[in-house]
């Protein structure tokens, strides 16, 4: 990943996030060594939405497994149904069992990337 953006890196990390689990800002943050810059992470997954190959914005969600980029999807629900189709139950714009779920890329690529 070196020599690419902070915006290709993000990327390049939320299309590792496999089938089925969720991932957080903060979490691709912090894998990044750059920890405090979630808010950035949800700027690059809001222009995600074109980009070749895809992005899976839909499953990187906030700390507490909140649907708070929905509203950046073609419809408010799109977020949530992309990742039901997937097998991840939502309630109330949440991810059930998000801690089962989360897929933590300094736990998951720990071997080194």
């Amino acid at each position: 990943m070196a020599g690419e953006s902070f915006y290709d890196k993000v990327y390049h990390i939320a299309r590792l996030v496999p089938y089925g689990r969720v991932t957080s800002y903060g979490a691709i943050a912090k894998f990044l060594g750059t920890a405090g810059t979630a808010r950035m992470v949800g700027y690059a997954m809001l222009h995600a939405g074109s980009l070749q190959p895809p992005v899976p914005a839909h499953r990187v969600v906030n700390s507490r497994g909140m649907l708070t980029g929905r509203f950046h999807f073609a419809t408010p629900t799109l977020m949530q149904q992309m990742l039901e189709n997937e097998g991840v139950v939502v309630e109330n714009d949440e991810v059930k069992n998000f801690k089962q779920l989360l897929w933590d890329p300094a736990i998951e690529l720990m071997d080194g990337y």
